[in-house]
């Protein structure tokens, strides 16, 4: 039975993978940080499962910015592959805390690495990074070897990640990947990202429950794709022959006003009539719009997106609308 260990089981991506590692028949080690240890829906299913919880799935203590805890993870759990799915990820957040930023979403995967390179350096690793590091670029379409131009401390910290990753593997031989994941969303998305702002609100308007729905810049147009597909080819890219650098995404642009007139159509509802506009939202640089073109993956391991943007919508807000009536939502 493979082991593998995910840092940050609880968020969006790491619990889906925790999802597809064990349908998969692997142990799974999930490291949990102090301040997410009272927010564990994503992975509550998993806690519940006495078939599954403390039998083939396992939760231990630690946090990037503690080398030492990382440390007695790997060495306590020697897991055959790690994925790094802890850090600071959202690109708002990360303009009013650059320190943290920098050092939990880059400088924290050189502590990783150098871990892993003394303890086992046969240990696979898979780093997620970001389309944002290509920030501002004349590409209209963008493959693994388009210039990075990053506009945000976030996307900074990411270029540090991807640079370690590709260090350890070229100068000591390891088994580390990339993947420029482009946006990937899911239910499981938490409301300080627009698309599940948009998706709970318009649940919450349907229910009674609020009025309005401010936002910012709805002109940014987005490559949007669905999280869990994107966290399979997390573990594909892990069972190749040979470590390498890849990019996810659905190699289509939508704006966010049409995901808002998606959200709004899929409840037969107007969104002029819900919609408020803040400038205080709108974010201080901006990048292009950003496309991935992913036939490296397509060539290499079949990757094609099966959820498309419509569907990915209508998922996002029935899924809401089932939670804001009380239904448990998997």
């Amino acid at each position: 039975m493979k082991k593998a260990l995910i840092l940050g089981v609880t968020g969006q991506d790491g619990s889906y993978l925790a999802d597809i590692l064990l349908e998969k028949g692997y142990e799974v080690h999930g490291m949990v940080r102090r301040s997410a240890t009272g927010n564990t829906r994503n992975i509550e299913h998993l806690i519940r499962d006495p078939d599954l919880f403390n039998r083939r799935f396992f939760l231990c203590r630690g946090d990037l910015a503690d080398p030492t805890s990382l440390y007695r993870i790997i060495a306590a759990v020697k897991p055959n592959e790690i994925y790094n799915e802890a850090d600071q990820d959202h690109v708002g957040w990360s303009y009013e805390m650059v320190g943290f930023s920098a050092d939990i979403t880059g400088a924290a995967v050189g502590r990783i690495l150098e871990i892993i390179h003394q303890l086992n350096p046969s240990i696979r690793y898979f780093q997620p990074c970001t389309s944002n590091m290509f920030g501002r670029t004349d590409a209209p379409v963008q493959v693994e070897t388009t210039p990075f131009n990053p506009q945000s401390p976030y996307a900074c910290s990411k270029v540090l990640a991807y640079y370690f990753t590709r260090y350890y593997r070229e100068a000591h031989g390891m088994f580390a990947s990339t993947a420029i994941l482009y946006n990937h969303e899911s239910p499981r998305r938490t409301e300080e990202y627009v698309t599940r702002k948009i998706t709970r609100s318009v649940a919450r308007i349907v229910c009674g429950k609020q009025d309005k729905l401010v936002l910012g810049d709805m002109s940014a147009w987005i490559d949007w794709g669905y999280a869990r597909e994107y966290m399979e080819a997390a573990w594909q890219i892990l069972q190749l022959d040979r470590p390498d650098d890849f990019i996810i995404a659905s190699g289509e642009a939508h704006s966010v006003q049409e995901f808002v007139e998606e959200a709004f159509g899929v409840v037969n509802l107007r969104p002029q009539d819900y919609i408020i506009s803040d400038q205080s939202l709108f974010r201080p640089t901006k990048t292009s719009v950003l496309v991935g073109d992913t036939r490296k993956a397509r060539e290499r391991f079949g990757f094609v997106p099966r959820v498309r943007f419509k569907e990915l919508v209508r998922l996002m807000v029935e899924a809401d609308l089932q939670a804001e009536r009380g239904v448990a939502v998997p």
